[in-house]
């Protein structure tokens, strides 16, 4: 029998990610006994203490053991936490070396949505892929910079760490690791009792473009704040160079220092962004909204547009937009 420890932090989590995390194994029990085999899982719910943890100012969860007391599992669960990330991590440091320790003897450890930054902070993701909420990604590359974050995978599942991307996708997380300790049978079983979209991998087009300002270079602050402002013009690193009098070398390290990303990838990602609220809200063809953000090339278009969002302009526009879902 696995034994899984679902962490309850201390501080403000996601009720949902604990809830949805034991519901979804000790279900799994009950769906392997209808087949006349036996319970797998041992779930239990491990704090700090055994004091429950009052979240959302409503609901308490009341841990069934204190990390002291566990001496050997085979799974833990990092439940999505809320709040200063510093903060979150300072009030819940005695999990870390635990988590570390208990990795070491075997365990396999997996982090739900922001979960990711209690995982980093161990010291186990250094050089190892990871994933969190789209809208963490800036606070989590300062953070944590020699992890390599991957902003649109949905799951990572490296040397017995796992993480996934925001929100509910924690469930496909769920879905994956249910796969792995009892097969495909059971996981598309739950996907269907649960109605979930099993095999689900990227969540490009959940993303929305908030380009990195968090830094000290004012210079790259106004470049950033000329090319939102002109998304509809074609421009250039060599136009940018020139107008803000830098050289193209200096521009490009600039940039990418205080970003995180190029000034090509900030051109595309604003102006794919101006699309994508144009596929959402207006009656505009491809081509229309194409010209509306600067590009010419039908081609150059659709495939920037579907390497940011994983979806192909008319598939994106059909899936947003409400007459297109309605017809």
């Amino acid at each position: 029998m696995k034994h899984i420890s679902i962490l309850v932090p201390e501080g403000a989590a996601s009720l949902g990610c604990i809830d949805g995390s034991y519901t979804l194994f000790t279900k799994a029990n009950e769906f392997l006994v209808s087949k006349g085999s036996p319970p797998l899982f041992h779930v239990q719910l491990i704090g700090l203490g055994k004091a429950a943890q009052r979240y959302d100012h409503a609901f308490s969860v009341h841990p069934d053991l204190a990390i002291r007391d566990v001496l050997k599992t085979d799974l833990i669960i990092i439940p999505a936490v809320n709040g200063d990330m510093k903060n979150v991590i300072e009030s819940n440091r005695e999990f870390l070396p635990w988590i570390a320790e208990q990795y070491k003897g075997g365990a396999e450890v997996a982090s739900l949505c922001v979960g990711a930054f209690l995982l980093a902070a161990t010291g186990l993701l250094k050089g190892r892929r990871c994933a969190t909420h789209w809208m963490a990604v800036n606070d989590f590359r300062k953070m944590f910079p020699d992890v390599d974050l991957v902003c649109d995978t949905i799951i990572t599942d490296q040397d017995g760490l796992y993480s996934s991307a925001g929100a509910l996708s924690f469930w496909n997380l769920l879905l994956h690791l249910l796969e792995k300790y009892t097969g495909r049978e059971m996981a598309v079983f739950a996907s269907k009792y649960y109605e979930i979209e099993i095999d689900r991998n990227n969540q490009a087009s959940f993303m929305m473009f908030n380009g990195q300002r968090d830094h000290q270079d004012e210079v790259v602050r106004k470049i950033q704040a000329f090319i939102e402002a002109e998304s509809q013009r074609k421009i250039t690193v060599d136009q940018l160079s020139t107008q803000f009098a830098l050289g193209r070398r200096s521009l490009e390290r600039r940039f990418k220092k205080a970003t995180g990303i190029t000034v090509s990838e900030y051109i595309q990602n604003v102006k794919v962004e101006a699309a994508k609220k144009s596929f959402e809200t207006t009656r505009k063809n491809i081509s229309e909204v194409m010209y509306q953000v600067g590009y010419s090339d039908n081609k150059a278009f659709r495939t920037i547009f579907k390497n940011i969002t994983g979806m192909t302009p008319i598939g994106y526009r059909s899936k947003y937009n409400r007459e297109a879902v309605m017809a």
